[in-house]
């Protein structure tokens, strides 16, 4: 496609110089820039990936991947649908659960809360509770009536492991008197912290019959919950399992996956992702159309060169591929090199910024105000390849312009005081 000349000639433009080196110059700065766009780009993707997971994974770590709850009311027959699912080979674990909303009181301090009521021994196997105690024990005994908060939710109603709080039932009871709330003192005896804040401010966990006892529940429960040997297979698992209870007669109940109680969260993290692919494609943008400017400097400085060219009888279609070998060679130096930076600075994303923390002394994401304490990095090669492929696009657009001005060089008008 292209003869040796034409790619001599590229190369040879690309370290053209004069007295001042000004096109060389701005050479480096066009390969600069398009290596730190696409390094940026990799970078800030593989971080945002990051993030995402973390995030995931912490939800996963308390969320059921699937449940099976009624439309409507509470869920009567979930012993012959725990048996019938933990038959699924895709289904590690099942637990019945009790959710109901409430609230709680320490002294003066109210606090709305999710009472969700747990078998301690199948609750530790479809979740990471167990392991996300910071405070106390997950002590949870039946007829006891112990509980145990999130952190966030504690700090609020000012209890700690030992104070005693009150639980007041939406529902309320008749008596002689008249309707009077229901009410039950709990203890707490163990805090938790799931690094997620809907869990760590809302959620309060107590045994499953203490829960069926104070909500009125019976042998009944909000539902099933179920864990799978892989998350991502929930939505399929989740169509499998709907039709096998519509065979079994219990077409009234539902199957509800992670990736629906969770959407509009994953969807935005989503739309994030994408406007900051777009921001940071800009950049690479940027450092393309300094390589326009490059290369019209390039033909600005090279007319004389091109009119000769043109009366020894090279074409136009020749001069076009000299500038895009030109434009080629400086957008593909800087597509690796901003590619070898971009990985590097993504595998090593914790380490450059806890040297940055200890430089200066300074904790980017305190663990005292977010969550996630540690910046997380994800390098995916899918991220990787998009980033090369926008880059090479725009780099291929780029001599466009210049190449055609080359061809429109007048040999007579050039060559007329040389």
């Amino acid at each position: 496609m292209f003869t040796p000349v034409e790619a001599y000639l590229g190369w040879r433009y690309t370290r053209a110089k004069r007295r001042n080196h000004f096109v060389s110059f701005i050479s480096a700065i066009a390969m600069l820039g398009v290596a730190l766009g696409v390094a940026a780009l990799i970078t800030i993707l593989s971080i945002m990936n990051g993030f995402e997971s973390e995030l995931r994974d912490r939800i996963l770590g308390m969320a059921a991947h699937i449940v099976v709850e009624p439309e409507r009311g509470k869920l009567s027959r979930w012993k012959e649908i725990a048996r019938h699912v933990d038959q699924h080979p895709s289904i590690l674990a099942s637990a019945p659960y009790v959710r109901r909303e409430a609230m709680l009181t320490h002294y003066e301090s109210v606090h709305g809360v999710v009472i969700r009521g747990i078998q301690p021994a199948a609750e530790s196997r479809i979740s990471v509770i167990s392991n996300k105690i910071v405070d106390g024990q997950l002590d949870l005994i039946a007829g006891k009536f112990n509980i145990v908060l999130g952190r966030g939710l504690a700090n609020a109603l000012h209890a700690r492991v030992g104070s005693r709080v009150t639980l007041i039932a939406p529902e309320p009871m008749r008596t002689p008197a008249g309707m009077v709330p229901r009410l039950r003192r709990f203890n707490v005896v163990g805090i938790f912290e799931a690094g997620v804040h809907e869990y760590d401010t809302t959620l309060a966990l107590m045994h499953l019959e203490d829960a069926k006892r104070m909500f009125r529940f019976g042998d009944q429960v909000s539902g099933v919950r179920l864990k799978l040997a892989d998350p991502f297979e929930a939505p399929q698992v989740g169509a499998q399992l709907s039709l096998t209870l519509a065979t079994l007669g219990l077409d009234s109940n539902r199957v509800v996956d992670w990736t629906q109680t969770n959407v509009n969260l994953f969807r935005a993290l989503k739309t994030e992702k994408i406007v900051m692919f777009v921001i940071l494609a800009l950049t690479i943008a940027v450092a393309a159309f300094n390589l326009v400017s490059t290369l019209v400097m390039v033909v600005a400085e090279k007319n004389s060169e091109i009119a000769i060219l043109q009366t020894l009888g090279m074409t136009k279609i020749k001069i076009i591929r000299v500038f895009f070998i030109h434009g080629g060679l400086i957008g593909f130096v800087g597509i690796i090199a901003g590619v070898i930076l971009g990985v590097t600075l993504s595998s090593n994303v914790h380490a450059i910024v806890s040297g940055v923390e200890e430089l200066l002394n300074f904790k980017i994401l305190s663990p005292e105000v977010y969550y996630i304490s540690e910046i997380p990095s994800e390098l995916k090669l899918r991220d990787v390849m998009i980033a090369i492929s926008v880059s090479i696009g725009l780099c291929l657009i780029a001599p466009l312009y210049p190449a055609l001005l080359a061809i429109r060089t007048s040999p007579a008008s050039a060559l007329r005081y040389d």
